[in-house]
């Protein structure tokens, strides 16, 4: 008979099969082993899956059918693939089953080797699988870990039939035995039957004598125990199996039908090849076991195995084999530990493998609906940016990120603000809201609709509002996020309050600006339809039990929508801050949400870091701070351009602080290699039928002269959501890199409290304190705290001495900012964007033009917390005139004032080179003008 087909009938040892493939078991060969060698089971494991489903174009069709239906999750592809497996493998082994009365006719499935070290995950996991796959005859796998073993009693206790894997050590088995023991007794005190729970205890063989060996090399003289340890601490577990089963406890289970948990000998494919092939079946035959080979060890059997019963000989022998090893200095037990250890890395090697083959074949069947990322990085970069992706994958960072775990960053209190993670398919449950209020704002006739908001609240917003423009039948969406009265007024102006709907978005609702814009349009709304009416105008978006939800209640606003407490401001445009201003201007949010879901499962935990395009962002933008290109740089194509401030105030207010992290460098129109330091980090977003071929060309020069460079490649506008979500991967990953909390603002926070004290203090006294300037003219006056003042003797001399001295302080790798209270209009932009490019491409400087006090919601926090490679030139202005704001005694240009004082006083408190220079007599052109000329003037 064949020696194979006869290791049942005659030694009691059942032949399982380590492996298992779609076209394996489609095209009858799995069954013809059942029939010609009697095989009576089949194991899986991530490896045996990774090269079955990465190795191969066979599960392709299988994939490409799950996504012409729409997207998954790479865990799903994958489980979609395993679990049609292993059905169709029990459904062959169901006879065996069935002809065995549930001894054997089993098939295995693994549950995730993530999950090794965490008990109720695996209890949780284990049990999911099992109903998913829905087959008597499967066993599901679990590790003989420490946190493995409780899991295996409690779902013995359920009734669910489990392979314990990854077995080393005597000691360890016993542990898992009993607990089994301990399961059915809880089973059968349910009154469950005891009769239909199976299982079988996985010890590997071949891992011990490659361990094992090494160490006896190490110590020599112990060749003669070279290949023997695996098969005597084999024996010796069959020995301690006997004794178990020997005991009344186990008799007791038996009388009541219970089946022994049996050895199987996995791991028998022979590694040393010194060794006889069939080495690990030969010498471990024997009744009320199971060897589980690899086919190549199978058909090595068949050919020239010998049957012998060989597991109960020479016990004393085995006895001695281990007895020599401690004598060796060599603890089976230790050895034991680091296998599993080892074990458990090895199959989550694996698992990453294969969920990234998953992943990547997701890509390419996405095709255009996911925007492509490429990155070009010089040689060095590229080393450090592996060794990161290499390390967050070693670690499990994606999959800890995803599980809230705070010691992925600096171990503060990461975990309560990684609401943003889950909210696109939150928000996608709450769609038909979002829908409603679209089709009431619809109706309602609006001809604008205005978000009054600061940071996150606003910046988002804008980026909807500029990409996606106007929607027929749906309003105008305007942002409005400055406080000087000239911007408020030529809002205003703008709109016909009569027929506008204010959006008043504030998470905590204590914020200043969104408080006065809403005191402000509130009350002209009043004068202008009736105080009864007002309400209907006004929608708030802000954090449940807010100052702005008792607010809003209180004036009958039409609508409140909540935020998620546990998302910060710059993460939250994807939530009720991004997706309410979405709805209002006709934008489609469930569209708009299944594109942001694209990206987010591309992002997902199941996707390893190598083919995550947020970690591999991320991991890049950390390297480059390493290797002294800290300077973020955005291009964008033309129709996605306003992104760049988003980003700029996700990457700043997140990764700018402890005196360390990334600058973001927006709004600088990209040129030749040139006008560019080396501490440059280029993100290129580029649209797609838009692209401008200027900006093409420049970036291309940029790589050709060694910079580095991120593609990001879109369709087309209505894919942009997919970025928000990218940016904020990237960005958390950044800051794990950094070892930050990228999820707090302190220097933000300080500007806050600085302004509202100089506030505060105003409304009582009527005015902001007195100033002397170091400088003043008819126009132009200066002013700087004691240190910068002391640092600037030029300043007396007036301004363009000032400024040449001030920008003189700018070293090689310094950025400079200017930061200007003014309004934001296209003038006053082009005057000071002028400036900043002559300053760039003279000094070779990163550059920032920014417009306060929405900046101080934004970069502020890095320019205040981060490197002190800033140098800032702070620009002021006396309004046209004020604007008073109802119920306050002052109006808006002390709001204005206030902030930039405040800003610059913890500027100054941070010891920041920074000056201030402001624009006396309201003629605002006329001032930026002279501080432009001055800036030209000192280069």
């Amino acid at each position: 008979m064949n020696p194979l087909k006869a290791l049942f009938p005659q030694q009691g040892q059942a032949v399982w099969l380590d492996f298992v493939a779609r076209g394996f078991v489609a095209d009858g060969r799995l069954k013809a082993l059942v029939d010609t060698d009697g095989l009576r089971g089949v194991t899986s494991n991530p490896s045996i899956f990774e090269k079955a489903i990465g190795g191969s174009a066979e599960y392709d069709d299988a994939l490409k059918s799950v996504m012409a239906q729409g997207d998954a999750r790479v865990i799903d592809l994958y489980e979609g693939c395993a679990i049609a497996d292993i059905q169709a493998a029990a459904d062959v082994l169901r006879p065996v089953y069935d002809g065995s009365d549930g001894a054997d006719g089993y098939v295995s499935l693994e549950v995730s080797p993530y999950l090794a070290l965490n008990t109720q995950d695996t209890l949780e996991e284990a049990r999911r699988l099992h109903a998913m796959v829905a087959r008597d005859n499967l066993m599901v796998k679990v590790p003989a870990t420490r946190e493995g073993i409780p899991a295996i009693e409690a779902l013995t206790a359920d009734g669910i039939s489990i392979n314990v894997t990854l077995l080393f050590s005597v000691d360890t088995y016993e542990a898992v035995a009993r607990a089994f023991i301990a399961g059915l007794e809880a089973h059968a005190a349910k009154g469950g039957d005891v009769s239909k729970v199976a299982s079988v205890a996985s010890f590997f063989i071949s891992r011990i004598d490659v361990a094992v060996d090494k160490a006896l090399d190490e110590k020599g003289g112990y060749d003669d125990l070279k290949g023997k340890v695996a098969i005597a601490n084999a024996k010796l577990a069959y020995q301690r199996f006997q004794a178990i089963h020997a005991e009344p406890t186990w008799q007791a289970l038996a009388a009541k039908g219970a089946k022994a948990q049996r050895l199987l000998w996995a791991s028998t494919g022979v590694k040393n090849k010194a060794y006889s092939d069939v080495l690990y079946v030969e010498e471990l035959i024997g009744p009320d076991t199971v060897n589980t080979m690899p086919p190549a060890t199978m058909d090595a059997f068949r050919d020239h195995g010998t049957l012998k019963s060989a597991i109960e000989s020479d016990v004393a022998g085995a006895q001695a084999v281990m007895a020599r090893l401690a004598e060796a200095g060599i603890d089976i037990g230790t050895v034991g530990d680091t296998l599993v250890e080892e074990g458990v890395q090895l199959f989550i090697d694996a698992a990453d493998k294969l969920l990234g083959a998953v992943a990547g074949k997701r890509i390419d069947f996405l095709g255009p609906k996911l925007n492509a990322q490429t990155l070009v990085l010089d040689e060095a970069l590229s080393a450090a940016a592996k060794k990161a992706v290499e390390e967050w994958r070693a670690s499990g960072k994606i999959r800890r990120l995803w599980a809230h775990d705070k010691t992925v960053w600096s171990g503060a209190d990461e975990d309560r603000w990684l609401g943003w993670l889950r909210i696109v398919e939150d928000e996608l449950e709450r769609v038909a809201d979002y829908q409603a209020f679209a089709e009431e704002v619809r109706a309602g006739g609006f001809s604008d609709v205005v978000v009054l908001g600061m940071g996150g609240s606003s910046l988002g917003p804008e980026v909807l509002a500029e990409t996606y423009g106007a929607h027929a039948g749906f309003p105008t969406l305007r942002i409005l996020d400055s406080t000087d009265p000239d911007q408020v007024r030529e809002t205003e102006a703008a709109i016909d309050l009569a027929t506008t709907l204010f959006i008043v978005a504030s998470k905590s609702g204590s914020t200043l600006e969104p408080n006065v814009f809403r005191d402000y349009f509130l009350g002209r709304m009043k004068e202008t339809v009736g105080a009864e009416k007002a309400g209907a105008h006004f929608v708030a978006v802000t954090d449940p039990g807010s100052a702005m939800e008792k607010a809003a209640k209180a004036d009958n606003f039409r609508r409140i929508f909540y935020g998620v407490p546990q998302i910060g401001g710059r993460y939250s445009v994807l939530s009720a801050f991004g997706l309410v201003p979405a709805a209002a201007s006709g934008i489609d949010v469930k569209a708009f949400l299944d594109t942001a879901r694209i990206m987010v499962r591309s992002c997902g935990p199941a996707v390893p870091p190598a083919q995550n395009p947020g970690v591999l962002l991320g991991t890049a933008m950390g390297a480059a701070l390493g290797a002294g290109r800290d300077k973020v740089t955005i291009i964008a194509s033309p129709g996605i351009d306003t992104f760049g401030a988003w980003a700029e105030q996700l990457i700043a207010e997140s990764n700018g602080k402890e005196g360390k992290g990334l600058i973001p460098i927006d709004g600088e129109p990209v040129d030749v290699p040139a006008v560019y330091g080396r501490d440059r980090f280029f993100v290129y977003l580029r649209l797609d039928g838009r692209a401008d071929p200027h900006q093409d060309e420049a970036v291309r020069n940029l790589e050709r002269e060694g910079h580095p460079v991120v593609h990001i490649a879109l369709a087309n506008e209505e894919q942009l959501p997919q970025e928000f979500f990218r940016f904020e991967i990237a960005t958390a990953v950044a800051g794990s890199l950094l070892g930050i909390n990228p999820f707090d603002q302190p220097d933000v926070e300080a500007s806050k409290i600085e302004t509202k004290k100089l506030f505060d203090a105003a409304e009582k006294s009527g005015a902001l304190p007195a100033e002397t300037p170091l400088f003043s003219d008819e126009t132009i006056a200066l002013y700087a705290d004691a240190g910068n003042a002391g640092a600037l003797p030029q300043a007396s001399q007036g301004l363009e001495a000032a400024v040449a001295a001030h920008l003189a302080r700018a070293k090689d790798g310094d950025y400079v900012a200017l930061l200007a209270y003014v309004a934001r209009n296209p003038g006053h932009h082009a005057i000071l964007q002028e400036a900043r490019i002559a300053l760039r491409d003279t000094r070779r400087l990163a550059t920032c033009l920014e417009f306060g006090p929405r900046f101080l919601h934004s970069t502020g926090q890095a320019y205040k917390g981060g490197p002190d490679t800033g140098v800032f030139l702070q620009i002021t202005a006396d309004p046209s005139a004020d604007l008073a704001i109802p119920g306050r005694s002052l109006g808006f240009g002390t709001v204005v004032a206030a902030q930039a004082r405040g800003d610059f006083s913890v500027l100054a408190e941070r010891q920041r080179r920074a000056l201030r220079v402001h624009i006396r007599g309201g003629d605002v052109e006329a001032g930026l003008k002279r501080i432009a000329a001055a800036i030209r003037a000192a280069l």
